[in-house]
């Protein structure tokens, strides 16, 4: 082989080399990218299996009958799960997994929500148009709270004074004193048909809610106004608004996408994830939504920012709620 195809030959093959490596590269670095998301403590209820699918080990905890909605603690030492058809809440403990008490509530507990302090959590019994008060550090109700329509879930403000709550039975959204422990309004919320899900914008001015047919609505609190209505997916769903308050989340358990909504431009994208979404919240620090997918028993990833999905994780059946630590 003369000088001039052995130089060839060399820069060929180093070429090659070079190229097969930075493709290489590149492919590890979307690989562990990838690996950021489901990092902090992240629980599923199963309603079908009875079980709570617990991330990052991704263990699988006993539970009780048709466990519906679910919250963590804000110290992420207690995780609260409503089970309706017996009307009782199951409090475990994070650390073992294991059950630390089953509290009897009123009528068809559904959604659950911690105070800001995590002295105090709201059982949204619609069953029997009441609030039980759980205690906490007793794990025992400790007050009930007459509302005057089909409560389905509760969003407390930050500093815990106020908890909003969606009344299915269409009155609209419930304000409930948490010193008196008394309802003292409803603010009424004309196109949104059965108020489902809810939560607050960041500045706490606005309500973003979701009803139990295809719309999702923004609610000035200043004015206790709707402002917009989207129509989204069918059916009902979960409500997120990012801990970085840029954008809004819904599922639709009787559709295939969720719809993402920009708070500053209100612009609508809508993503395919898979049969069912129902329960949505964001990561802590908002570069990924998780989905549970009840019709395909799995829990999605998306990338907040391409809005595509990254992950599909097998759990186990009819995946209903997600709640994680530092999106309460």
């Amino acid at each position: 082989m003369n000088f001039k195809l052995k130089t060839t030959a060399i820069f060929f093959i180093l070429a090659t080399n070079f190229i097969t490596a930075s493709c290489s590269t590149q492919q590890n670095y979307a690989e562990n990218a990838n690996k950021n998301f489901l990092t902090e403590l992240t629980y599923v209820t199963e309603k079908k299996s009875n079980s709570i699918q617990a991330f990052p080990a991704q263990k699988t905890w006993a539970g009780n009958p048709n466990m519906l909605y679910n919250a963590l603690s804000p110290n992420g030492k207690i995780l609260l799960a409503t089970s309706p058809s017996d009307s009782t809440v199951t409090a475990f403990d994070t650390k073992t997994g294991k059950q630390i008490a089953v509290i009897k509530v009123e009528k068809a507990p559904k959604g659950i929500k911690f105070s800001p302090d995590g002295k105090l959590a709201y059982s949204s019994n619609e069953g029997a148009k009441s609030l039980s008060v759980i205690d906490i550090k007793t794990l025992k109700v400790i007050d009930t709270i007459k509302v005057t329509g089909a409560p389905h879930n509760a969003r407390f403000t930050n500093d815990g004074k106020i908890a909003y709550v969606t009344l299915q039975s269409g009155e609209g959204i419930g304000i409930i004193d948490t010193v008196t422990q008394k309802q003292v309004s409803v603010i009424p919320t004309p196109g949104i048909i059965a108020p489902h899900n809810l939560d607050l914008s960041k500045d706490e001015k606005t309500i973003y809610v979701r009803d139990f047919i295809q719309n999702m609505g923004i609610l000035d609190l200043t004015t206790n106004k709707i402002t917009k209505i989207f129509k989204v997916g069918k059916s009902h769903g979960g409500i997120d608004v990012a801990p970085n308050g840029k954008y809004v989340s819904t599922g639709a358990i009787q559709d295939t996408f969720i719809s993402v909504i920009d708070t500053k431009t209100l612009q609508q994208t809508n993503i395919e994830v898979g049969n069912g979404p129902h329960g949505i919240r964001s990561s802590a620090d908002s570069k990924w939504i998780y989905v549970t997918i009840t019709k395909d028993n799995t829990l999605v990833v998306v990338n907040a920012k391409t809005m595509k999905v990254v992950k599909t994780i097998p759990v186990g059946k009819f995946p209903f709620w997600v709640a994680l630590q530092g999106n309460y």
